[in-house]
């Protein structure tokens, strides 16, 4: 039976509804020792003989109290009045992100900060071990200064690699398993939201954290498309999509960076082996760690051998010569002059005394600078021998 206006737990006095869901049903209340308000999260009565549910419902609790991280909404404490047993947590004011999508895509630029500030929560939450299995756009809320909250760890998974702080506190043999779901009975609403789920979990197979930074990227292509990944008119339409369909690359804003676009559809590869493996590293494509400015690739050629030599005299074993050569530019068919005609110049490299140069299709052993000014090649002893006299000179 849902709580009217006025009901108390403990010091917590029921102010209205928040919600409700397959996991409990979320109240405001105010507290009155500390007069704020409050979320009471209530495992509904008519699962509060289920073990499973119990067990689970407790076990979120400690997840909770094991995370503390600015982007994860906060538990304070655990409460029981006679039947009812309540999560008191953090009141989190402003939509869902949900009620954002709604309107419609959301702005690049914003997308992406809000994305980012996603990824660090998850990030937060996998470094202590944690699953979250849940991830999706009504479970994330945006408060009024524009800051993401992740909510709802109930499905929250310990994996066995977890940290032994976290494993103390949760005991991962008591979360419930899910022998055979059943989709028809709803019993397979305990592994998460079929629009979210990876092929991992649609299949019921063991999940690890890459099914998260699959749902992260179903999330971040609903923000920037105001359209879901996979969808179906059915649960099993959905499931079946999951499986078989790829998202419409097409719709995603041309203003998205490509580094970005790559990185979302590394989280959506159906095989995890191929899926990004760790959500820092999409925290990181976001904040546009990877994005290298296309002048930073090009070379001068009076720093590029400087650098090839202290590289390989620090490594040894290998030489580096460098030979200047008056109009190389030919080589690589540039003209001298405006006017002259291209042609071909043919010379010889003659190595120092005693070196050689290996010859190799794979790894090849000579280079030419990129203005043409300049050709590298890799000797052998002697010519590290030479380089390093160079060097201390």
């Amino acid at each position: 039976m849902a709580l009217t206006p006025g009901t108390r737990i403990g010091p917590y006095e029921v102010v209205g509804s928040l919600g409700a869901g397959g996991m409990g049903e979320v109240y405001r209340a105010r507290d009155a020792k500390l007069g704020r308000d409050v979320a009471l999260k209530i495992l509904p009565a008519a699962f509060a003989s289920d073990p499973d549910r119990l067990a689970r419902f407790d076990r979120e609790a400690q997840v909770l109290a094991s995370l503390n991280h600015p982007h994860i909404a906060q538990i304070y404490g655990f409460q029981e009045s006679g039947d009812a047993r309540a999560l008191v947590m953090e009141l989190v004011d402003g939509p869902t992100l949900a009620d954002v999508i709604l309107v419609g895509p959301i702005e690049v630029t914003e997308a992406l900060r809000l994305a980012r500030q996603i990824a660090l929560a998850i990030e937060a939450a996998h470094e202590r071990g944690i699953t979250h299995r849940d991830l999706k756009p009504s479970n994330i809320k945006i408060t009024a200064d524009g800051a993401v909250k992740v909510l709802d760890f109930g499905l929250a998974k310990l994996s066995p690699g977890s940290d032994s702080s976290t494993r103390t506190a949760i005991d991962a043999t008591a979360s419930p398993t899910l022998m055979s779901p059943t989709l028809a009975t709803g019993v397979g609403v305990i592994l998460g939201t079929a629009a979210y789920m990876s092929p991992e979990q649609a299949r019921g197979r063991a999940v690890d954290r890459r099914s998260d930074i699959w749902a992260f990227g179903c999330v971040l292509y609903e923000m920037l498309t105001g359209r879901r990944a996979f969808q179906g008119e059915e649960i099993s339409d959905t499931l079946a999509s999951i499986l078989r369909d790829d998202p419409d690359w097409s719709l995603i804003p041309s203003t998205v960076p490509p580094t970005v676009r790559r990185y979302l559809q590394r989280c959506l590869a159906k095989d995890p082996g191929q899926r990004v493996h760790d959500i820092g590293d999409m925290r990181l494509a976001l904040e546009g760690a990877f994005d290298v400015p296309v002048d930073t690739l090009s070379v001068t050629a009076s720093r590029a051998p400087r650098s090839w030599k202290r590289t390989l005299a620090m490594a040894g074993g290998i030489a580096v010569a460098t030979i200047i050569v008056s109009g190389v530019g030919a080589l690589v068919g540039r003209r001298a002059w405006p006017d002259a005609p291209p042609r071909v110049v043919r010379f010889a490299i003659v190595p120092p005394s005693g070196a050689a140069i290996t010859p190799s299709q794979v790894d090849p052993d000579v280079a030419v600078s990129p203005d043409g000014s300049r050709v590298v090649f890799l000797s052998l002893e002697q010519g590290r021998r030479a380089l390093l006299e160079q060097l201390r000179g």
